[in-house]
C-alpha cells in the first residue's frame, strides 16, 4: 500500500539536505522537515502536529495510520497530537481533547539550513472562545538534537484575567513491529484509572505492562523516566517535566476496527504512550492571569 506521505508536492524544488525545509501537500496543508545527520521529524501547521521521527537508518519511530485523513480541521490519525486545553473530557471543552490539534499554527521561527528546531504558535479566537474562554498563547518548539533525540517544548501563557484551567497530553503514537512483544517498562506500584472498568482506580502490580487485548488507562503521578521497549533490538526512552501522568493505550481489534481513520489492522502496529496532566500533580493547572506554564518531552532511542 502507497503510504499518504508519498502524496505530498513540494512548493519548490530546492530541498536542503540538512536543517529545517517547509513543504505543502494535501490541497495547501504546510508540512515542516527537520534533518541532521542523525534524525528527521515532519510536522504539519495544522494541529502543530508532529507526524514522523526517524533514525539515521531511516526507520519510521512514530506511528501515522494508512488510513489517516489530511482535510483540516480533521485532526491527523497518528503522530503526536496535541490534547489543550484538556485532555480526553478532563475539562469544560465537548470536544474530546479540546480543540490545538484541529487549529492551524503559525509558524514564528526561520526555515533555514542552520538550524533543527522549529516553532508553532496558536493564539485565542473568536472560535476559541466560545468553547473556552480565556484568552491565551501558545507555542510549542520542537527539536532535533546533535545526538537524534526528539525534543517538544509546550508553553502557555494566560493573557487574561481569570485563571485560566488546563488539563493536557502529548498524544504520542509509536510505532510498533508487534504490539504483543512489546513492554512499557517503569510503571511497577504507580496508581492507574482503568478507562475500561469506568476508571475504576487499580494499581500496577507487574514489572511490564504488556499487551495481550485492549489497553486504556491513565497511570497517575507516574516516574518522569518511562521505557518503551518496542522490540528486543530497540528502546524508546520518554523523558518527561511538568507531565505527571501517562496514559497507555491499544484499542485492540474490535475498537480499531470501529474507526475508519485506522482499521483493524493497524492495532499491531501502534501503541500509545502519552506523557499527560490529567489526574496527578494537582491537575487541573489552575494559571493565573498574566503566569505561563510548560512542559516537555524528550524522547531518545537505547
Amino acid at each position: 500500500r502507497t503510504h499518504p506521505f508519498n502524496n505530498y508536492k513540494p512548493s519548490h524544488l530546492t530541498v536542503p539536505i540538512m536543517g529545517v525545509q517547509m513543504q505543502t501537500c494535501y490541497d495547501g496543508m504546510k508540512k515542516l522537515t527537520l534533518k541532521n545527520a542523525v534524525a528527521s521529524a515532519e510536522i504539519f501547521t495544522h494541529g502543530a502536529h508532529i507526524v514522523s521521527w526517524k533514525n539515521a537508518s531511516g526507520d519510521e519511530l512514530i506511528f501515522v495510520s494508512d488510513k489517516a485523513i489530511y482535510k483540516p480541521p480533521k485532526a491527523i490519525r497518528g503522530g503526536i497530537p496535541i490534547c489543550f486545553p484538556q485532555f480526553g473530557d478532563f475539562g469544560p471543552c465537548e470536544t474530546q481533547h479540546g480543540f490545538a490539534r484541529n487549529s492551524e499554527w503559525t509558524l514564528e521561527s526561520d526555515v533555514s539550513e542552520e538550524t533543527t528546531e522549529v516553532v508553532l504558535s496558536l493564539s485565542s479566537s473568536e472560535a476559541t472562545l466560545k468553547v473556552y474562554p480565556h484568552t491565551f498563547k501558545l507555542k510549542l518548539t520542537v527539536k532535533l538534537s546533535t545526538s537524534g533525540n526528539l525534543i517538544t517544548t509546550f508553553h502557555a501563557v494566560n493573557n487574561g484575567t481569570s485563571t485560566m484551567p488546563i488539563t493536557f497530553a502529548l498524544h504520542t503514537y509509536f510505532a510498533t513491529p508487534d504490539i504483543t512483544q512489546v513492554r512499557v517498562e517503569g510503571m511497577q506500584s504507580v496508581s492507574y484509572l482503568d478507562q475500561l472498568q469506568g476508571r475504576k482506580l487499580c494499581e500496577e502490580n507487574n514489572d511490564a505492562i504488556v499487551f495481550a487485548g485492549e489497553v486504556d488507562r491513565i497511570y497517575v503521578d507516574t516516574p518522569d523516566v518511562i521505557k518503551l521497549v518496542v522490540s528486543p533490538t530497540r528502546t524508546i526512552c520518554i523523558k518527561k517535566t511538568g507531565l505527571p501522568d501517562a496514559v497507555v493505550w491499544n484499542p485492540w481489534i474490535e475498537k480499531a476496527k470501529g474507526m475508519a481513520d485506522l482499521g483493524e489492522e493497524a492495532y499491531p502496529k501502534m501503541v500509545c504512550i502519552e506523557a499527560a496532566l490529567a489526574k496527578g500533580g494537582g491537575a487541573p493547572v489552575e494559571l493565573e492571569g498574566g503566569k505561563s506554564w510548560m512542559c516537555e518531552q524528550e524522547l531518545s532511542v537505547e
